[in-house]
């Protein structure tokens, strides 16, 4: 958790692994402390290790977790990293060294659920590392699983010619940055995209409680952010509402805060329909699971120019496939793949988006 402030924690309220809840109180911190607590006369050995802790403070998060749960010293670790910062591959160099003239031991690191081992190798064995799956994690995998054991999932595939949008962004995307102090990506065309295929086909966007469908007569559009914790969905709020310049930093700011920790809980709960894009990893073509209770997500792949048939003529075209995955229960065949061509025409040709056709 990021402190709110800069000081010093007196008291700690709860146990390392404890299960706790939204709002509870952690720690108490006293502020100004820390500011004061550095002093000018320090040895230079205690600088030159505060230097070097302050380096591996910069690590990832999934790095520092690691040093954490294992109960390692950062300082002790030899790194290898940019500016002096600690991988994931120095953790594990340092524990497969043995301690000087001591034997070989397991070392335990307890979780909430049930202790880990991690048992060190000889020098020049085969080696392994058990680690505790993160929370985030874990949570992610409870959802993936309830989605496909709950949800009668089917997936349908189009694809779009990129061809405008492309021109669209090259002609503008200067005077877009230069008026809105944010690059013009795909994303923003794809919400807006989205948001017009779900005003006529309000199925896709409603979402299941018990025996109850809720039709959202608002589009709170999550757009999935890949962290070294794990797949995160920051929700846009009223999407409906915002400008492309909006969309565009608001992507950014929750992509940037997903992965140094700071985005809120507030901000990854809830959300009408979501857009997932695997084409940042080059994926071409892939069928998203269901984020519950929506019952519907967009899958963006990557831009793959091909020979393409346009009125009678074989041309070159940046295409990329579109995958819907729907819930069968709530929306039928028809509305699924209806709801991919209306996607695929605002995306063809933007000017529907700005006349809302």
């Amino acid at each position: 958790m990021p402190a709110p402030t800069n000081g010093v924690i007196k008291e700690l309220k709860v146990a390392n692994g404890t299960t706790v809840k939204s709002g509870q109180v952690l720690a108490i911190l006293e502020e100004g402390v820390a500011a004061a607590g550095v002093a000018k006369s320090a040895p230079a050995a205690t600088v030159a290790k505060t230097a070097q802790k302050n380096d591996a403070d910069k690590s990832g998060p999934a790095t520092r977790r690691l040093v954490e749960e294992l109960k390692l010293d950062a300082t002790q670790i030899a790194a290898s990293g940019k500016d002096g910062r600690v991988t994931k591959a120095d953790v594990i160099q340092h524990m497969a060294k043995p301690a000087a003239n001591a034997p070989v031991a397991p070392v335990v690191a307890k979780t909430a659920a049930k202790p880990t081992t991690v048992t060190l190798a000889p020098a020049g064995a085969r080696s392994e590392q058990r680690v505790p799956m993160t929370r985030l994690r874990a949570r992610v995998a409870e959802r993936l699983v309830q989605a496909q054991s709950t949800a009668a999932m089917l997936t349908t595939f189009n694809e779009v010619d990129l061809t405008a949008i492309n021109e669209i962004r090259g002609r503008y995307k200067e005077k877009f940055d230069k008026a809105h102090g944010v690059k013009l990506g795909f994303m923003s065309f794809f919400v807006k995209a989205s948001i017009e295929a779900l005003r006529r086909f309000p199925a896709v966007n409603a979402s299941l409680d018990g025996a109850d469908i809720v039709y959202h007569e608002f589009y709170d559009i999550g757009v999935a952010v890949s962290t070294e914790r794990g797949l995160m969905v920051p929700v846009l709020r009223n999407a409906e509402n915002m400008s492309f310049a909006q969309v565009e930093s608001a992507v950014g700011n929750y992509a940037t805060r997903a992965r140094d920790g700071s985005i809120t809980l507030d901000e990854l709960s809830g959300g009408t329909f979501t857009i997932t894009n695997g084409g940042v990893f080059g994926s071409l073509m892939s069928t998203p699971i269901l984020n519950p209770p929506q019952v519907a997500i967009l899958g963006m792949h990557k831009i793959q120019e091909r020979p393409m048939a346009v009125n009678g003529q074989i041309q070159i075209r940046p295409m990329m496939y579109l995958a819907l995955t729907y819930d069968h229960r709530i929306v039928d065949g028809r509305e699924s793949v209806q709801f991919l061509v209306a996607v695929k025409d605002a995306l063809e040709d933007p000017s529907r988006l700005l006349l809302q056709l």
